[in-house]
Formats: C-alpha cells, structure tokens, sequence
C-alpha cells in the first residue's frame, strides 16, 4: 500500500556546513508529520517504511501558542523512544512556519527542550537538552556478543574507553576502535547484530574514534530499525556526553565535535555540550528541506 507522501516533510539533520557551498546536503535525512493526531501507531509505522528513513517524526499533539508538541518517532520496522536528528529536523521545519524559539517536545522519555535560531552563516540550527543521561560498564557478554557480530577483535578496541552502554533517551552500546582504519572497516552481520541488539535493548551500536579529545569519528549501525548504519545519530550523540561524564573525562564544561557519515557517503557535524554538574547533555545541528528525492 502507498501512502499520499504530500504531508510529510523531507529534512536532513546535522548538516555539515563546509558542505554548503557545494550544493551537497549530508547529514541524516528525517521524515516529518506536523499534524498526525488522527493517525494510530499502525499507520504510523506503515508511513514511516513507506517514507524509508531511519526514523520519521509525527507530532500527535501541538500547542502552538505555548511552543509545546507531542512527539512519537518510528522507523520503517519499530517505534524507538526518542531520536535526535529527527528531533533537530522537527525544531526547524516548526521554526519555519511559526517563527524560531525554543519549543518543548512531549516524547515518550520525558520532556526534550529545543532551541532554534539562525546562525551567522544563515544555515537554521537547533540544540536538544536530552534527558539525563548515564552509562555503565559494558558486560564481558554483551561485549562479546557484539564484537563476534561486528566481526571484531577484542583487540580492535581502545581499552583507554572502555565499552558502555549509554543512556540519553534511548540505550546505545559505546565501542571505541583503536584505529581510524578499524572504523572505517565496518561490513558486519546485519541479522546477528540485530539479534544481539534486540536481545539487550540497544538502539544503535555508537562505534567511535577518538582524533582529540574534544573530536571522535562515529557510526551507529541500526539493524534493529530496518537500517544498516545512521549517518548521524542526536540520540547516540547525548548518551556519548553523558558516557565520557561517567569516565571522569569532562572535568569543566567542554564543546565536543562528532563526525559521522563520513564513511558512507552523507557527512554530518554533531555539537555536544557537556557540563560535569548537569546530567542533561545538549547537542546542536544544522538541518535543512531536502523536499522529496524520489
């Protein structure tokens, strides 16, 4: 069955900006239901495979007047509690129509803050305080599992960050590759992994390269929502804050850069401000209409 698609917006999140004189978009595109009050989780969800993003955000509710939206996200195969990109994406396409502000979406973890504006270079952004986030040391089983689907070596990893899983919304498993290459190497088992991910209640893996302390290089694959790999991940990204909080590694208030896509064609830019006495994490991205590419 095909969906009438003229009600759903095409917007790509976490866009880089020395993309935008080449007339290349990057970052991860995101579809968007501004009024989905009528539609159940079925049509939902039946939309969102239609569409083929790795998620699509529908706001169920909306007071304009108060800058407040209820907001469910699914991908082509399940809902998911809370994505990033999707959320960026939703903030500028709102900020278009009713004006740049700082809007309050109603999502199924909890109250999500988002702050719109534009930027000196023209390009709209916006910033989500995510929930608080946390980590805790991985478990040999968990990490295990993952590695023999990723068909990774324990030796493949940095032990300077050790594996974590990650809150911030949503759960995602943190492996650091010890080496660029490693990284960029990324052909795993997509049915295992799913497996494995399903089984411990993962949204992606955030698989991350450490170039500088305030620089890492990251890809988040996502079996579990139909897709291979998310060219950037806003939910992944907060929980990434609040891990590298947990290991004693954000000692005053620093501005981390996360580079994702990069490996598959789409590069997206991540901003993470992370604070050692606040559990929220914020993170910021341009986003921009990409209409409907088919």
């Amino acid at each position: 069955m095909t969906f009438e698609t003229t009600d759903v917006l095409r917007y790509s999140a976490f866009t880089p900006g020395d993309l935008a004189e080449s007339g290349a978009v990057g970052g991860n595109p995101a579809g968007i239901v501004l009024d989905a009050a009528v539609l159940d989780a079925t049509r939902m969800l039946a939309i969102a495979a239609e569409v083929g993003y790795s998620e699509t955000a529908f706001i169920t509710d909306r007071d304009d007047a108060n800058g407040r939206f209820r907001v469910r996200y699914f991908s082509p195969l399940v809902e998911v509690p809370f994505c990033g990109h999707a959320t960026v994406a939703t903030a500028v396409a709102l900020a278009e129509r009713i004006g740049p502000g700082t809007f309050v979406f109603d999502t199924p973890v909890g109250e999500i803050p988002v702050s719109t504006a534009t930027g000196a270079d023209g390009a709209a952004r916006a910033t989500l305080t995510s929930v608080p986030a946390s980590s805790r040391p991985a478990t040999p089983e968990e990490t295990d599992a993952a590695l023999a689907a990723l068909r990774w070596a324990p030796g493949d990893l940095d032990p300077r960050l050790p594996a974590h899983v990650a809150f911030g919304g949503a759960e995602h498993l943190v492996l650091s590759a010890a080496s660029r290459a490693r990284l960029a190497d990324l052909a795993y088992d997509f049915d295992g992994l799913a497996d494995v991910m399903r089984k411990h209640g993962w949204t992606t893996l955030h698989l991350v390269w450490r170039e500088a302390d305030d620089l890492f290089h990251v890809r988040d694959p996502f079996p579990v929502g139909g897709v291979v790999e998310d060219p950037a991940t806003g939910a992944a990204a907060a929980a990434f804050g609040g891990y590298l909080r947990t290991l004693g590694l954000v000692r005053e208030p620093m501005t981390l850069t996360l580079r994702q896509g990069e490996d598959m064609g789409s590069p997206s830019e991540l901003r993470v401000d992370v604070d050692p006495t606040d559990p929220r994490v914020r993170v910021t991205g341009r986003a921009r209409s990409i209409g409907d590419p088919r």
